[in-house]
C-alpha cells in the first residue's frame, strides 16, 4: 500500500498554534461574519479536538468540535473558498466522524445558516437531521438569521 496520498487528496493533522494566522485568513474569505483569533485560540487552548486538512502542502480547511460525555457539537467547520464545490467538504466531514467515532462519541450536534443550502445538503447526506431552530442565532445583514440544530447519531 502506498501511503503518499494522492494529489488533490486531504491530509489532516492536528490544528497548531501556528496554524491560526493562516485558519483566520480562510475563515474571513469564506464567512461574513467569521471567528476571531481569540475564538480559535480558545478552542485550542481548552483542548477540543481541532483539526486542519492540508492539500498539496497548503492548509486548505479545518474542523473545531468540543466533545462533552458522549456527544460531540461541532464548532466550526470550513473549507478555503478555493477548495470548495470539490469534495473536499465531504473529506473534511468523514475525518470529524472517523475521529468522533474514535473517541466513542454517540452523538454529533451542529448549528447551520438556513441560507447554507450547500452545507445543509452535504450534512443531510452524511446522515444529519434537523432536530430544532434556534430563533435569531447568527449575525446577519440587517438583523440576524435563523440556525437550524442538526443531529446524527453515531
Amino acid at each position: 500500500m502506498n501511503a503518499v496520498p494522492k494529489p488533490g487528496t486531504m491530509r489532516f493533522r492536528p490544528m497548531q498554534e501556528a496554524d491560526l494566522e493562516e485558519l483566520l485568513r480562510i475563515e474571513r474569505a469564506a464567512h461574513a461574519y467569521p471567528w476571531t483569533l481569540g475564538n480559535f485560540r480558545d478552542c485550542l487552548r481548552a483542548g477540543y479536538s481541532c483539526w486542519v486538512g492540508e492539500i498539496d502542502g497548503r492548509l486548505a480547511g479545518y474542523w473545531l468540535m468540543m466533545r462533552v460525555l458522549d456527544e460531540g457539537h461541532i464548532l466550526n467547520c470550513c473549507i478555503a473558498p478555493r477548495w470548495q464545490r470539490q469534495g473536499y467538504g465531504r473529506q473534511i466531514m468523514a475525518h470529524l466522524l472517523q475521529v468522533a467515532h474514535a473517541h466513542n462519541t454517540q452523538c454529533l450536534y451542529l448549528e447551520v445558516r438556513p441560507s447554507n443550502a450547500a452545507a445543509r445538503r452535504l450534512y443531510a447526506s452524511l446522515g444529519f437531521a434537523c432536530i430544532a431552530q434556534r430563533r435569531d442565532y447568527y449575525p446577519a445583514d440587517g438583523g440576524r438569521e435563523d440556525a437550524l440544530v442538526m443531529r446524527r447519531v453515531l
